[in-house]
């Protein structure tokens, strides 16, 4: 992990640009340090200088509350090197959803799977690099999406001891059986009038997970209408389970 820039956003909260291999990615942590603090890992659907104010928001909220907070480029996003494979599935999703067609489950496969398959690993080494740095420990939380990325990572990742995930993307049916696996501690937020999201996929998908504590929290409104008090069940729910 090679740190590239750094700086103070007020509020108690250092703010570090960092690359681990090809990786970009922000850490946040409070300052000054008061020892080691949990961490939680903020999901995004790619994109990092488009979605930093929003996840510069989440981060401050987490340390607000005593945690560390980091994130990492999703593959084929941003300034990393593009998916073609993976743009072209993006481009048939949107002519489908443009014609109010269905969307089938191999569009839904070529878009998600190559970038489940290629961000889990970038996460877990993500992970072991952070947990080396002083002032960082366990337990680590996951707050956000890609929802099918955070599916493989809670089930691979026995470092993740609760997860706050946002129903707001298509899920391959395969994850759907993968979340079967999955026994951490769920919040699972869902936009009930998502424009971009398979309502019945998500409860789906919500229903398969294997874990014996799972709490959905349905909202009216679109994509990006999270309802703000969100933050503070989602604080609460941490409390639980990382202190």
């Amino acid at each position: 992990m090679h740190f590239t820039s750094e700086q103070r956003l007020g509020d108690g909260v250092l703010e570090r640009a960092f690359t681990l291999g090809e990786v970009p990615g922000i850490l946040w942590t409070p300052e000054p340090a008061t020892g080691p603090v949990p961490l939680i890992l903020l999901g995004h659907p790619g994109g990092l200088p488009k979605m930093y104010p929003r996840l510069a928001a989440r981060a401050r909220h987490s340390v607000a509350d005593g945690y560390a907070a980091a994130t990492i480029e999703l593959p084929g996003s941003g300034d990393r090197p593009r998916l073609p494979a993976v743009d072209a599935a993006r481009a048939d999703l949107r002519r489908a959803l443009a014609a109010g067609e269905p969307v089938g489950d191999d569009v839904v496969d070529r878009l998600v799977l190559p970038l489940v398959d290629q961000a889990v690993p970038e996460w877990r080494a993500t992970l072991d690099a952070l947990l080396e740095l002083p002032g960082i420990d366990g337990p680590v939380g996951f707050a956000g999406g890609v929802i099918a990325v955070a599916v493989r990572l809670a089930v691979v990742e026995p470092r993740i001891s609760a997860a706050v995930l946002f129903a707001g993307s298509y899920v391959p049916r395969s994850i759907i059986e993968e979340a079967r696996q999955v026994t951490t501690p769920l919040l699972v937020l869902l936009q009930w009038d998502d424009e971009g999201n398979d309502r019945q996929l998500a409860l789906d998908l919500f229903d398969a997970f294997g874990t014996g504590e799972k709490t959905l929290h349905a909202n009216t409104g679109g994509h990006t209408g999270v309802p703000a008090f969100e933050g503070d069940d989602g604080s609460r729910f941490f409390a639980r389970h990382l202190k």
